[in-house]
């Protein structure tokens, strides 16, 4: 299958996704069940793109493989913190502030949104199972397998950090700032965004994968300025004792060393 067939393809499987969600959260009378979806709606669409396509199979693998670990580690992660909470403050704020209308703003602008995001930060999964060349591994496949090793570290082990750090009632209302969490305030995000650099490599290895950049930028961006960083910290700073103290000495997202 040639690469723009495919993307129109997986454009559909991305909004397929989000439609049956949709319907489900109606049901649910709960739109938070997108957010356990996100990673493994991505490993979906790099199994699709594994089937329709016929390019160098050992890099299809290393992608499929390394999208899969991601996306079900992050989907379980979201789903076990979030069950049994009910709907997320953002969605909660959403729908109290459109009432009735809330059903079908939701379906654009939350799970129609979300789908083309995906489907567009994924650029780099799809076109790098397209091409037959170069038919070998080269040093951009194993950089970007390291850089994702680096940022999958960094998503995985803040996650568990914090987890457990909130695990022990005598934290209740204090501020995590040990671990990962003493170099970046947000070693889950920083990680998450350095992984999607990673897959981005492995697409250079093949012709015009390169104009995929976009799609890991936009990762950046919307992680450190739009729906991350930028948006916790409002409520953080609000809610938790001394996190002022936290920001003023501790890097917000690329990990340093603390300041004094």
């Amino acid at each position: 299958m040639q690469f723009g067939m495919l993307i129109l393809v997986n454009l559909g499987v991305a909004w397929g996704l989000m439609g049956v969600l949709w319907l489900y959260s109606l049901a649910k009378r709960d739109a938070s069940i997108v957010d356990s979806f996100w990673g493994p709606g991505f490993a979906l669409i790099g199994w699709v793109s594994f089937f329709l396509t016929n390019g160098y199979q050992p890099r299809q693998l290393l992608l499929v493989a390394l999208v899969t670990i991601w996306g079900l580690r992050l989907g379980v992660h979201i789903f076990t913190r979030n069950h049994g909470k009910g709907e997320d403050y953002r969605y909660r704020a959403m729908r109290k502030q459109h009432g009735d209308k809330f059903p079908l703003v939701s379906l654009f602008t939350v799970f129609g949104f979300q789908g083309l995001l995906m489907w567009f930060i994924s650029l780099p999964l799809q076109i790098a199972q397209v091409s037959t060349l170069p038919d070998k591994l080269t040093g951009f496949d194993y950089l970007g397998a390291m850089v994702w090793a680096i940022g999958f570290l960094f998503e995985a082990l803040g996650d568990y950090q914090l987890k457990q750090f909130k695990a022990d009632p005598k934290n209740k209302g204090k501020v995590m700032e040990a671990g990962l969490w003493r170099y970046t305030r947000h070693p889950n995000y920083f990680g998450d965004a350095t992984l999607w650099w990673g897959y981005f490599l492995i697409a250079c290895a093949v012709p015009y994968g390169v104009y995929t950049l976009l799609s890991p930028l936009t990762m950046t961006i919307f992680l450190m300025k739009v729906s991350g960083v930028s948006l916790l910290e409002k409520s953080l700073q609000k809610n938790k004792s001394g996190y002022a103290e936290y920001i003023a000495r501790t890097s917000s997202f690329f990990p340093l060393p603390p300041k004094a």
